[in-house]
């Protein structure tokens, strides 16, 4: 649709106006000593104290001279715009990046995932009215792509202003989405960008390892797990110059806040009795649900914060483990070492983003003046059970989707949710990349340490058909002719038939 065909009064407010002197005004704000850096060049933690970054817009008042009304005719108008740059998380450019030209902006058609209602079989089994959010429908099949299309925006605006050299090479430690996202990613704005992933050998899935090889990254495998290539990434980082995509970067926080804009604009703006849960893995994710929100709360877009559950798998669960201590001020962080888990890209024991939780459980329950973030660990077991239950009802929730969907059971049988409440369940990733779960599930061969045994009720196999009483049937570059080809049609189908119980007409 074009401009002139928009209503007179929300013309002005579509296209972001970067040249108003009331503008935004971004700059890095260290969690743990206060001080502040400029976004002029790549910062991902503190000079002073080491500590971790959020990125604040220290113009975010002129936000608030707007009404939350008219922001829904600006969001919801601006979505039948035509124009690339406002497609994807860019929609919502005044929360997510205000200092970024359109003409910088990375789009290859992330964000505005579905909202998927469950079925009624479905519901029914979990006790409570829930939707699914399908992030595995972005371009790289995860929630990545958010935070990598607001991180490769600001290096190309950065490099279009000369802050940094033209030749750019974005690294990343990896359990196997941020290591598709960030290669996609990077890919789009060769030669300018290169791109090099860093994976624990044999804990990504061959699908998701095909994705950074097939996108021209420069793919490594250490011994270890995410943690430890975490390590070796920052080491990376602190002596060369090099672009780090993992979400220690705070411009991948800013552009995975779109995940909570798009859950209010599905729901008409109203997050009473609403209920968001998702993984927690690296902590990113949380951190940028819980700043979304907040950001539409304080502006008055939204009039109510939702609860927010994070769930861990017991197999990885510091953040689950923290929050036991109901004392505040006797909480102290612990790492874990990890086991083996299905919820492979969670299986990290020692979060990056920690410290940005921690502050902003914080704030988001003293502004809802109670308790409104709350804490769930599930089993294996049951992550594969509620994946696969989920899938056989219409999903196409990867194993993060069933843990999840675990959690919103725990909960609910806890008491955090409530029977009138309505829960998004977070699917951070597409089936097909955790299919050798599923795989491993049907026939039960899952190794000893993932404490895993499979439901028969959830198994499934091929059937292989083959009648026994013909002596010819088609082969590849041998097809049957004539009465032998009626013959095998008739005979399979009658067999086939019989295998479903189907009657005849």
């Amino acid at each position: 649709m074009k401009l002139e065909n928009f209503p007179e009064d929300i013309q002005p407010y579509l296209i972001p106006d970067l040249t108003s002197d009331e503008g935004g005004r971004l700059i890095y704000r260290c969690l743990e000593c206060g001080l502040e850096y400029g976004i002029e060049k790549l910062l991902y933690t503190c000079p002073e104290c080491g500590q971790v970054l959020l990125i604040y817009d220290a113009n975010f008042d002129r936000l608030k001279k707007i009404s939350g009304e008219l922001w829904h005719r600006i969001f919801d108008y601006r979505k039948m715009l035509k124009i690339s740059a406002l497609k994807g998380i860019y929609l919502y450019h005044e929360f997510i990046g205000p200092i970024i030209p359109l003409d910088s902006i990375v789009y290859l058609g992330e964000g505005h995932t579905p909202v998927v209602e469950a079925n009624s079989f479905l519901q029914k089994k979990a006790g409570i009215r829930f939707y699914f959010k399908n992030d595995g429908q972005n371009p790289s099949a995860s929630f990545k792509d958010r935070g990598m299309a607001s991180a490769f925006s600001y290096i190309q605006f950065i490099v279009s202003k000369g802050y940094i050299s033209s030749d750019v090479l974005a690294i990343c430690a990896s359990t196997g989405d941020t290591s598709a996202s960030a290669a996609l990613y990077a890919s789009y704005l060769k030669p300018h960008v290169k791109s090099a992933v860093l994976l624990p050998h044999k804990k990504v899935t061959p699908q998701q390892l095909s994705q950074p090889l097939g996108s021209g990254a420069s793919v490594f495998e250490i011994p270890g797990v995410f943690d430890d290539c975490m390590k070796v990434v920052e080491a990376l980082s602190e002596k060369y110059n090099v672009a780090l995509l993992n979400s220690k970067n705070a411009w991948r926080i800013l552009g995975q806040e779109s995940y909570s804009y798009e859950i209010a604009q599905d729901f008409e703006y109203d997050m009473s009795d609403k209920v968001v849960i998702l993984p927690i893995g690296n902590a990113g994710n949380i951190t940028a649900v819980m700043s979304g929100f907040l950001k539409f709360y304080e502006t008055g877009i939204i009039n109510t914060l939702p609860k927010i559950i994070g769930v861990q798998s017991k197999h990885a669960n510091p953040v689950y483990k923290y929050y036991l201590e109901p004392d505040a001020g006797k909480r102290e962080f612990v790492p874990v070492t990890v086991r083996s888990s299905v919820a492979q890209a969670a299986m990290i024991g020692n979060p990056v983003s920690m410290p940005r939780v921690i502050h902003l459980v914080d704030i988001y329950n003293s502004m809802s003046d109670k308790q409104k973030v709350f804490f769930v660990e599930v089993s294996e077991q049951d992550i594969m059970d509620w994946e696969l239950l989920a899938n056989r009802n219409g999903h196409i929730a990867c194993t993060h989707g069933g843990e999840s969907l675990a959690a919103l059971v725990s909960a609910y049988e806890q008491g955090i949710i409530e029977k009138n409440d309505v829960a998004i369940v977070d699917s951070t990733a597409h089936a097909l990349k955790f299919s050798g779960f599923q795989k491993m599930y049907f026939e039960n061969s899952f190794p000893e340490e993932f404490e895993i045994s499979p439901n028969p009720d959830l198994i499934n196999s091929p059937v292989f058909i083959r009648p026994k009483d013909l002596e010819k049937v088609p082969a590849p570059g041998k097809p049957l002719t004539g009465e032998d080809f009626k013959q095998f049609v008739e005979r399979t189908s009658e067999e086939i038939a019989n295998a479903l119980d189907l009657k005849k007409v």
